[in-house]
């Protein structure tokens, strides 16, 4: 049975990293702004052309290496599993990438369109989020990162270390933008609107995600 529910803990983690990759796939089509969490490693991607899901990979490793080295020896090492995560996190990115392709509303329905796409994808993020924590496995590396900020520095409350987190995210990639492309791309109103609106949308979508999979039988936790 333990086994049984594991798996299945498993099943919804994968499957919120799979719906955050279609939440950032639909970001990037809106051309209104990536998600602050999303906006560095998109920096890093126009810079060097190297690939989303690549430069998604690298930016989540780092995080890694940020928790272990703030936290040294109370760092709880299960969290490593965090590193798999991140390669498949990086993965689900390229595919949803690819699925999504240039479509885009805004050559329906112009700025307009531009919205729509950009409030779906803080849908599937926030869908995502739901998913993934209510499988209640290890924090996303960026997570681990506030959990830790909050534990070791700032000792304040989660969702501020959230916010202050997520806007060194959007400045950082605005200095590797403004160095190497000379232009600010991908930062945008719908970043403002994603921070904004992500963390209200998660516990709707939580609630509403914990209702279908246990009427479904999914699993019983």
């Amino acid at each position: 049975m333990i086994k049984k529910r594991l798996v299945a803990r498993l099943a919804v983690y994968v499957l919120g990293l799979l719906v955050l990759a279609f939440g950032v796939a639909f970001a990037i089509n809106s051309n209104l702004g990536i998600s602050p969490v999303n906006a560095l490693p998109f920096a890093v991607h126009l810079a060097s052309g190297a690939s989303m899901g690549l430069c998604t990979t690298a930016f989540l490793l780092l995080c890694i290496i940020f928790q272990i080295v703030l936290l040294r020896r109370e760092f709880n090492w299960i969290n490593l599993t965090q590193i798999i995560f991140s390669f498949i996190f990086g993965y689900f990115i390229e595919f949803a990438i690819f699925i999504v392709g240039d479509f885009t509303l805004a050559a329906y329905a112009g700025y307009f369109g531009q919205l729509i796409m950009l409030l779906i994808s803080i849908a599937l993020i926030a869908c995502g989020l739901a998913l993934y924590l209510e499988a209640r496995l290890v924090s996303l590396p960026p997570e681990g990162v506030v959990l830790a900020i909050t534990r070791k520095i700032i000792g304040g409350k989660f969702h501020v270390v959230k916010v202050i987190t997520d806007s060194a995210f959007v400045v950082l990639a605005l200095v590797v933008m403004l160095i190497f492309l000379g232009a600010i791309q991908g930062v945008r109103e719908g970043t403002v609107l994603s921070a904004l609106l992500i963390g209200r949308a998660i516990p709707p979508a939580k609630n509403a995600i914990s209702f279908i999979l246990r009427k479904a039988g999914f699993y019983g936790v």
